[in-house]
């Protein structure tokens, strides 16, 4: 193959025709193009990827990565506890009791859950938690609640509210709820509005004197793990005789996950169709070329040129297009991320997104997804005009043009 002819017949098709200029303005909107498609589709993806992150690490937190929970009445207990430190000595361990309460401050009242947990172990597993308690002298009857709870019930630090639990008192003829008044001593904010109207945090200690629970009994325990997805089978093999189960955050959020990660796909194939539109425009640029330039191709082909030779010229000049759209797009993604991570652009309600900046993080996945499908439907749209060049009837053309 005589590249030097290639390159020159490359260069001289690339360069703007000002006999034919709707070729180079089709090949300049393609382009741009692909460019936009690109662009748009590494910060869609980039998106997509930081909202799921943003949400797994809040609901990570707040669902805790592991759960132990009972199959039988006090088969969680303190030697249960026990043994799983002793056992598994890299994992954190926090056991809880747990109530539906409505909170009531004056005439406000808020429904919710309360735990009863040790604030050490939980603040090792809670760093919202852990963040809300530090430098807190929490007594027994001390309460933690969520910020949507403290503006519903107007509350203040040292303020007394009282909690109606689901539990009943028999007095006489009738039943009345267990209540008690707690201590409000600070407020936690997780970012997502669910659980900051609806959990409330005490000692174990307690949960365990209202309800009448057995100290050495517990309704479960939060597991911390930074490879949830692998300790969870060592636990489950080893809680089998305990008559105990276990289940991890994803388990019990995975509607959710299974359709952010739908939605990703969905976004994925239709943004990749502005590649494809765009690549109708070097489809169209490069046929316009070979009608234009069918004398040319002839004359080539007549003095010694291949077929080869000719079908590389076009296939060149199409990638060329194609590839300098997808640099320029990743360029331009690139950027567009940096804007958007750097200044507050675009600001989003925290109580419905769980953060009021907009979550970027472009996976390594996604962007050779998005490099690999652009450069398919860039050498899929350069390879047909490509093929359409060498179809020319050298005798004919010579002999009409």
């Amino acid at each position: 193959m005589n590249k030097k002819l290639v390159n020159f017949i490359v260069k001289k098709y690339l360069k703007f025709d000002k006999k034919n200029p709707f070729i180079s303005i089709s090949a300049i909107l393609a382009f741009l193009g692909v460019a936009i498609g690109v662009m748009v589709l590494i910060i869609s993806m980039a998106i997509m990827n930081g909202t799921a992150k943003e949400f797994e690490s809040k609901l990570f937190t707040m669902n805790y990565p592991l759960s132990i929970y009972p199959k039988f009445q006090k088969s969680i207990n303190k030697k249960l506890l026990q043994d799983l430190q002793k056992e598994f000595p890299n994992l954190q361990f926090s056991a809880y009791l747990s109530s539906q309460v409505i909170l009531q401050s004056g005439e406000n009242m808020n429904g919710g859950i309360i735990f009863g947990v040790n604030p050490e172990d939980e603040s090792k597993i809670n760093s919202i938690y852990k963040k809300a308690a530090e430098n807190q002298n929490l007594n027994k009857y001390d309460i933690i609640i969520g910020k949507g709870i403290e503006e519903n019930l107007y509350v203040q630090q040292g303020d007394k509210v009282t909690l109606y639990f689901t539990s009943l008192n028999p007095t006489g003829l009738s039943m009345l709820p267990k209540m008690k008044r707690f201590t409000f001593k600070n407020s936690f904010e997780s970012g997502l509005h669910a659980y900051d109207k609806a959990y409330v945090y005490t000692s174990i200690e307690a949960l365990q004197t209202i309800l009448r629970k057995d100290k050495d009994s517990f309704d479960g325990i939060h597991v911390y793990s930074k490879n949830a997805m692998k300790d969870i089978k060592k636990l489950d093999e080893y809680l089998l005789p305990y008559g105990v189960g276990i289940v991890g955050w994803w388990q019990q959020n995975g509607n959710f996950f299974a359709a952010m990660e739908m939605e990703k796909r969905a976004l994925f194939i239709v943004l990749m169709l502005i590649i494809l539109v765009a690549s109708l425009n070097i489809i169209s640029s490069l046929l316009m070329t070979v009608m234009s330039r069918r004398k040319e191709i002839a004359l080539l082909l007549s003095m010694g040129a291949t077929t080869k030779e000719i079908k590389y010229i076009f296939l060149k000049l199409g990638t060329i297009i194609g590839f300098s759209g997808i640099i320029s797009g990743i360029v331009l993604g690139f950027t567009g991320m940096w804007l958007l991570d750097t200044f507050n652009i675009i600001s989003l309600p925290a109580d419905v997104y769980g953060t009021s900046k907009l979550p970027l993080d472009l996976s390594t996945i996604d962007f050779i997804s998005i490099v690999i499908g652009a450069i398919v439907i860039v050498f899929l749209s350069s390879y047909y005009p490509a093929k359409k060049a060498t179809n020319i009837d050298v005798i004919d053309v010579l002999r009409n043009e």
